[in-house]
């Protein structure tokens, strides 16, 4: 009987917060077009319309309306990393930050350009990706290890180019896979599983561009966290485990070991609450 009380508060707070999220993306949204789209050259999501593409790699076929945002902080100032530290495996090129690895200089331990502003709680983070073999990820709610060299554990919005981990939300150095792509996930001290579908793995795989950007959108908000790529929702994860979870902690953009990889990003905004 406790479990499923359990369940069933979870899916209440599930109606609840997607209700929430809902009604403020209605209130920035144009009152012209019914869905979300690509924002010309700006990073920013937009209205489709009549005609536009319903997402996926095609592109649309409607003009896009860019949505002002409200609230967001940059967190880039496109030409410097003032306010980030990592080792000399990142820098700056044509507006994005950039690490790389290669076969002839390999990374001995995945490693992290970590942003120094604070430890944000309740947020929103938005930024674009664009990757090259390999693996990455967006660290948040995380830690910095003692000792190493800039690694981190923590919650991560999985990126990669294969697209087999893409739109996950995983846990760097603790407790592992916590919500994989298409799941609504519960996870408490004692009982844990999938409340929801968000449809099929292969389904949103489609959202997701290979060798393009990518935006990411991540919500969190008190014990839920909600990761979005490219106006889709991919994973969800209630989490109740209060000796496992974070209710704050750093920002940071990984670099992994493996495989030669590039990995850049751009345009990184940030609303906290």
């Amino acid at each position: 009987m406790k479990m499923y009380i359990i369940f069933a508060v979870a899916v209440a707070a599930i109606l609840s917060l997607t209700l929430c999220v809902f009604a403020q993306m209605a209130t920035d949204r144009p009152a012209e077009g019914r869905s979300m789209g690509r924002g010309q050259g700006t990073g920013e999501m937009g209205v489709r319309g009549e005609g536009g593409a319903r997402g996926g790699r095609g592109g649309g076929r409607g003009a896009s309306v860019p949505v002002p945002e409200t609230g967001f902080v940059q967190l880039f100032d496109g030409e410097t990393l003032d306010g980030w530290e990592g080792t000399d495996r990142w820098k700056v090129e044509k507006g994005t930050i950039v690490a790389q690895t290669t076969a002839e200089n390999p990374l001995r331990q995945n490693t992290f350009l970590i942003w120094r502003g604070g430890k944000p709680a309740d947020f929103e983070l938005k930024l674009e990706y664009r990757i090259t073999g390999g693996n990455s990820g967006i660290q948040y709610r995380s830690a910095e290890l003692e000792n190493s060299d800039f690694a981190m554990s923590g919650y991560q919005a999985d990126i990669d180019a294969t697209l087999r981990y893409a739109g996950m939300i995983y846990e760097e150095r603790g407790r592992g896979f916590l919500a994989p792509r298409s799941q609504v996930n519960y996870r408490g001290a004692s009982v844990s599983g999938t409340l929801a579908s968000l449809g099929t793995s292969n389904e949103l795989r489609e959202a997701i561009k290979t060798d393009d950007w990518n935006e990411i959108h991540i919500i969190a908000r008190g014990n839920t966290l909600i990761q979005i790529y490219n106006g889709r929702m991919m994973s969800m994860l209630i989490d109740d485990d209060t000796t496992g979870r974070a209710m704050e902690g750093l920002i940071g953009l990984q670099v992994h070991t493996g495989e030669p990889m590039k990995i850049e990003f751009r345009n990184i905004r940030l609303k906290q609450f």
